[in-house]
């Protein structure tokens, strides 16, 4: 080990005491950062002290729960355990805790999945339990396609280390299938669990995983848990769930908590002879696979029932991770949830509970959480709606962002100040209440502090000034009612007639960073109205007759998506061609922008566009040579900054004379290229760009251009007098683009 690991040593050892004690802050991660920077092999030469060996947990959601259960079941077995317990899950968190540690059994360490390819190398762990796999931090991470790429490179490095992965999750068995075919590797194991039936579940709007990654086919579900976790096959090349080692059956999950048996379907009697049995106070599906999970790897190290459902039954995370408070006779859950995926089955345990609460969501945009929100509107919301009486209060940096979602969901949201100010509201409300807050990565501590501090003073709140709100029950409202002021309708009264049609094209394949919720917005712009309106999703192999169409949404999506897709868009070449000449409304942004021009780029390669507008799209390097930022142009088509996000590695040029859609005037942001400082495309009435968010979200205003197109198209259809759109109250909007402007440094 030399002299370099006895300095890493020792700068470890006084940078943790200078932090406990001078600093007063957790030693978590800056002691391994220096050390590695003193011995880059600190891990390798540290291993030595696991006796048994070691299990690196990875995956988008459920890691440091995972991670914490299992080393709490290992403890209750008999065993000394090293353990990241507070989720610092880089290369410099798995240093620290072993740095802290003295001779022990086992190594229970949390890995981000793109930290792997640096952890295991030199950790050389036993097992890699891998959880799921989910869009997360688009900006930061880039698509899953890279995640697995890292995955498998990292049990490549490691040729012993046993893949356990859940099998529902066909995106974890494709790392399993590649892994597999790995030099070195062809005599290792790999472990499918899984859950065995269907839990009947409502499903979401958006799903990751839509494609096979050996063919690009769509694939067939016999059932679907939620997101693209199920019984999954791919009806073209056969690449389907692999056949479970150890699945959950007979799973009972209710408000009250969940319960199953897990078996071994491949062992003798089915393995129910020496079924583990587990049950817990803790609701959701994803808590399902969670302790599945736990109870896989109990299995495999050893444990016993006894230990795994004693664990369980003593879990008090104390982290903020679906941690119970008790505010002087007052229940309040916090959670944590940074992508929609952990979003969405957080708000079914809420939809669980029919009583009157307080439900919170805090949103921030630091660089841990990814700068990008965007993903808020691939959120289902809508069903929080659905969810019984309450009152929404929205913080944290994008807490404006937070209350415009919530209003296109039907939900009026206050935002409030901090997590202090928002326990003060609480605290109007009927001890009976309960409040519900759900925060994203780097705004949990801060609400955190604020319940633990409430807690250790007596668990009291002085209540805010003012009268309370009362608990709303927004599933009882009218459908076209605004979340606010009353909405009007175009002559005074609802319309009545012939809807106008707005078209969603391909929802299935083109729906990346929240662009459906561009139609969302759209459609509730005419909903508070009164006007009728009707929304037809054209997915994948649909047809739709444009001639009876008002208006066109495209998105954009990754490589593999988009190829799929653009095959059935240059079928409607024509169609389209037709649709634009004849003054037809249409959006596009991104992917599904760069089509309209003569070329464009499919997996890289330049191919034909759809030629309805002129301009061009080329590559100047690799996937990875991307604009990414918030971004804000001055555009003739609002009176204020349009603010929205890029993160595009295209680079479009218009032929001369052609519009954009906009200047830029952030201080960050740089649209189509590098060169023109303008971003997307005005022709007739086609509108295009790079801005995601979705556009229309902050910008009402780029909102109500296109539906005023819309609604003369319609008008000329229908042979009707155009309606004419009445003013909405967009003062969240307004709220929220003006915030951004601020950040940007948008005049």
């Amino acid at each position: 080990m030399g002299l370099k690991f006895t300095a890493a040593r020792a700068v470890s050892a006084v940078s943790t005491w200078g932090l406990k004690n001078v600093f007063r802050r957790p030693a978590a991660n800056f002691p391994g950062k220096v050390a590695l920077y003193v011995d880059p092999q600190l891990i390798a030469h540290l291993r030595g002290k696991l006796g048994r060996g070691s299990v690196c947990i990875v995956g988008t959601n459920g890691k440091t729960t995972v991670t914490n259960l299992l080393a709490d079941v290992l403890e209750r077995a008999g065993q000394h355990v090293v353990c990241n317990r507070t989720g610092a899950n880089l290369d410099s968190g798995v240093s620290t805790a072993l740095l802290h540690a003295g001779a022990a059994d086992w190594g229970i360490f949390e890995s981000d999945e793109l930290w792997l390819a640096k952890i295991l190398p030199q950790l050389q762990a036993d097992y890699v339990l891998l959880l799921n796999l989910f869009r997360d931090q688009l900006d930061r991470c880039g698509e899953i396609d890279r995640i697995q790429d890292s995955i498998v490179g990292a049990l490549g490095s490691s040729p012993k280390t046993v893949l356990v992965y859940n099998a529902d999750d066909p995106l974890c068995a494709s790392i399993a299938d590649r892994a597999a075919q790995l030099p070195g590797r062809e005599h290792t194991r790999s472990i499918a669990f899984g859950v065995s039936e269907s839990m009947g579940l409502a499903q979401n709007t958006v799903t990751d995983a839509t494609m096979c990654q050996r063919c690009s086919a769509m694939f067939e579900y016999d059932w679907r848990q939620y997101g693209q976790l199920g019984k999954w096959h791919c009806p073209k090349c056969g690449f389907a769930r692999p056949t479970l080692d150890f699945a959950a059956e007979n799973v009972k999950l209710d408000a009250t908590g969940l319960a199953f048996s897990l078996v071994k379907p491949g062992a003798a009697d089915g393995g129910r002879a020496g079924a583990f049995s587990v049950s817990a106070p803790f609701s959701g599906a994803y808590m399902v696979y969670n302790l599945a999970a736990v109870g896989v790897a109990a299995s495999l190290l050893g444990c016993t029932n006894e230990a795994l459902q004693g664990a369980i039954d003593a879990f008090d995370p104390q982290n903020g991770r679906l941690q119970t408070y008790d505010l002087a006779g007052r229940r309040v859950l916090l959670n944590l949830a940074k992508n929609p995926t952990g979003f969405n089955q957080n708000l079914k345990i809420v939809a669980q509970d029919p009583t009157p609460k307080v439900m919170a969501f805090f949103i921030n945009d630091k660089e841990a959480d990814g700068h990008d929100v965007s993903w808020l509107w691939d959120i289902d919301f809508e069903e929080l709606a659905q969810a019984g009486p309450l009152v929404a209060y929205a913080g944290g940096i994008r807490g404006r962002d937070m209350a415009v979602r919530l209003k296109y969901a039907g939900i009026a949201a206050e935002v409030v100040e901090d997590a202090d100010d928002l326990l003060a509201r609480i605290a109007q409300q009927p001890r009976e209440v309960s409040a519900y807050i759900i925060a994203n990565y780097t705004s949990l501590p801060g609400c955190k502090a604020a319940l633990d501090a409430v807690v250790s003073a007596g668990g009291e709140v002085v209540p805010a000034p003012g009268d309370a709100p009362r608990p709303r029950d927004y599933g009882a409202k009218a459908t076209g009612e605004q979340a606010g002021p009353e909405a009007a309708s175009a002559d005074g009264e609802s319309v009545k007639g012939a809807p106008v049609v707005i078209a969603h094209l391909f929802p299935d394949l083109l729906n990346l960073y929240g662009d459906g919720g561009n139609v969302r917005v759209l459609e509730q712009r005419l909903a508070w109205r009164g006007i009728p309106v009707e929304v037809r999703r054209v997915c994948h192999g649909d047809s739709v007759d444009l001639a009876g169409v008002d208006l066109i949404m495209m998105g954009g999506s990754p490589d593999r998506e988009q190829k799929l897709a653009s095959a059935d868009i240059v079928a409607m070449r024509d169609d389209l061609d037709a649709y634009v000449q004849d003054g037809g409304p249409l959006l596009a942004i991104c992917g599904s922008y760069q089509m309209l021009g003569r070329e464009w780029l499919v997996d890289g390669e330049k191919v034909p566009g759809l030629g309805l507008v002129g301009m061009t799209t080329g590559r100047p390097g690799t996937s990875a040579d991307r604009l990414v930022s918030n971004i804000a142009l001055r555009s003739p088509l609002s009176d204020t900054p349009v603010v929205g996000y890029e993160n595009h590695a295209g680079r479009t040029y218009l032929d001369e004379g052609v519009e954009p859609f906009g200047t830029v005037v952030s201080n960050t942001g740089l649209g189509n290229n590098e060169e023109t400082k303008q971003d997307g495309v005005r022709y007739k009435n086609v509108l295009g760009t790079y801005l995601h968010g979705p556009l229309l979200a902050k910008n009402p205003q780029i909102a109500d251009w296109l539906l005023e197109r819309a609604l003369e198209r319609h008008a000329k259809r229908t042979g009707k007098e155009p309606l004419t759109l009445t003013p909405l109250d967009d003062a969240p909007e307004q709220a929220a683009n003006a915030f951004m402007c601020g950040k940007l440094g948008a005049k």
